[in-house]
């Protein structure tokens, strides 16, 4: 299952949504851009995803679910696909991480991490 791990990248950009926050109650919104590049000599097709985001208060949510933004990107070698979609905090700091499902062409599914990302109100790191 991990052959193929490696050779699809999974790249994540995290970005505070100021004007869509409510810090005042609690709720912190940030967008995430994530780019995933299949760099294996196969196609495959994302199926799913899972997700486990943590808040700055150790509090833990699931989430699963099928596809991504309503798609099942079907990437040939070389080939990459960018998407982006948000995620509510009730912390200005956090983290997230997860895998997707894949499947190639033979039919066989893997999973490819998403490596672990913070999530963060600027100037709330020190």
């Amino acid at each position: 299952m991990s052959e193929h791990n490696n050779h699809i990248l999974v790249d994540v950009e995290a970005t505070y949504l100021d004007q869509e926050s409510d810090p005042d109650k609690a709720r912190y919104l940030f967008a995430y851009t994530i780019t995933i590049t299949n760099n294996s000599e196969a196609a495959a097709r994302l199926l799913s995803r899972y997700w486990k985001i943590t808040g700055g208060d150790g509090h833990e949510q699931e989430v699963e679910g099928d596809g991504v933004v309503g798609l099942h990107p079907y990437l040939a070698p070389e080939q990459e696909f960018t998407y982006t979609s948000a995620a509510m905090l009730d912390t200005p700091v956090g983290m997230m991480q997860g895998h997707y499902k894949m499947m190639d062409d033979d039919g066989k599914q893997f999973e490819v991490d998403i490596p672990a990302f913070t999530l963060a109100v600027p100037r709330t790191l020190h």
